[in-house]
């Protein structure tokens, strides 16, 4: 026999309750990020570390930074450095009680996204200028 409840709650929404959003993309997209930062930080020290041990192992770290999946990899690594700045910077202006009305947070969002595209263009634009692609 079941006691009916004093207080009918009410189930929490799923995600097919919601029409998709592109701000529901910025906020998954800066949570994936997040964790693609944590991986390319491991890139990183292995690159620092390959080049505080020696000549010959910062050569082997350089060959295996040139594989095109690894560079593929550094690619979408900077990505998502630069938008998870430039959104960081946009949760930092929603912090102080700015940006939340629905045309300049759509907007902010476009400018987050289109920054970090632009960035990431402009830094492997500097990089391969170098001549650090050949």
């Amino acid at each position: 026999m079941s006691t009916p409840t004093k207080y009918t709650r009410p189930l929490s929404p799923f995600m097919p309750l919601y029409r998709w959003q592109y701000t529901m993309t910025l906020s998954i997209l800066h949570r994936v990020t997040g964790c693609a930062l944590s991986v390319g930080a491991l890139l990183l020290v292995y690159w620092l570390v390959a080049a505080a041990s020696g000549a010959e192992v910062y050569a082997k770290a350089q060959t295996f930074f040139a594989h095109p999946f690894i560079r593929f990899t550094l690619i979408v690594f900077s990505f998502s450095f630069f938008y998870h700045l430039l959104n960081g910077v946009r949760h930092l202006s929603w912090d102080v009680g700015h940006g939340f009305e629905k045309k300049i947070a759509r907007a902010s969002g476009w400018v987050a996204f289109l920054g970090a595209v632009a960035l990431t263009a402009f830094f492997w634009f500097l990089i391969v200028g170098r001549g650090g692609a050949a």
